[in-house]
């Protein structure tokens, strides 16, 4: 597959799943966001596979959310908004296998879907997040929504209308519980991988089960709150010839 890699310690039980596409900061396009709900259906399947490491390719970005190169067709009825991102993560895909999220540099935007859908996060002291909605004439709402299961709400509200103008350094977020380990630039993996052997090791009806458990104390409210989504986004986000000169006025000034 092109733009996602699997690779399987049989031995140990631990998959790796790669975002890998450097060249564009492991930005998502429509055929990337396709792959990734085929490797995570496909892990489903694969009882040999008892935990998951989530990364990127090329250090300088975990990911970077959708590629703005990428055409996503609308329905014209502001009720119906297509988001192809939706179905990206591992819960979306009815994946209860832990998963572990290995951050390098730069995780932004609809990063959050996948890092909202990990059990925790190991990253760098060189990693950063952000969240570039409200530059670009966006609402955070899935995004936020999902970073806000783990995050205080002014941490959250901060980064996402903060914009582009400020990045969460990796120190803070392990301080506020975003990151559960940080490591030495280039650690992050081997980090992951270190603890998601370790999970694996465990009995497998005792980890799913523990995991689906974890996922009920907050599902009632992610749930209410994802149900509130798609209507802030039609109310509240600017039209698509206004975001792409946002976008273009910034890269210019950048």
């Amino acid at each position: 597959m092109s733009g996602v890699r699997l690779a399987v310690e049989e031995k140990t039980g631990v998959a790796v799943v790669t975002l890998d596409r450097p060249a564009r900061h492991n930005a998502i396009d429509l055929a990337m966001a396709g792959e990734l709900t085929r490797v995570w259906q496909e892990l489903r399947y694969d009882d040999a596979v008892r935990a998951v490491v989530l990364t990127g390719a090329g250090g300088k970005a975990f990911c970077t959310g959708i590629d703005r190169t990428a055409e996503v067709p609308q329905p014209s009825s502001p009720y119906s908004v297509d988001d192809p991102l939706l179905t990206i993560g591992p819960k979306a895909n009815d994946l209860w296998k832990p998963v572990v999220a290995a951050v390098e540099g730069m995780a932004c935007g609809g990063a959050f879907y996948l890092i909202g859908e990990s059990e925790f996060v190991v990253a760098s002291e060189t990693s950063s997040f952000f969240d570039p909605h409200t530059t670009y004439g966006m609402v955070s709402a899935y995004e936020a929504i999902s970073m806000a299961q783990r995050m205080p709400l002014g941490e959250i509200a901060r980064m996402a209308l903060m914009g582009t103008a400020e990045r969460l350094g990796a120190r803070r977020a392990y301080e506020i519980g975003l990151v559960s380990e940080l490591t030495a630039p280039g650690g992050a993996e081997e980090a992951a991988v270190r603890a998601a052997r370790i999970v694996a090791s465990h009995p497998t009806e005792a980890v799913q089960g523990t995991v689906r458990a974890v996922w009920s104390a907050r599902e009632a409210a992610r749930a209410h709150a994802v149900a509130q989504a798609p209507l802030l986004i039609a109310l509240g986000n600017a039209s698509a010839e206004r975001q792409a000169e946002l976008f273009a006025g910034r890269r210019r000034g950048s």
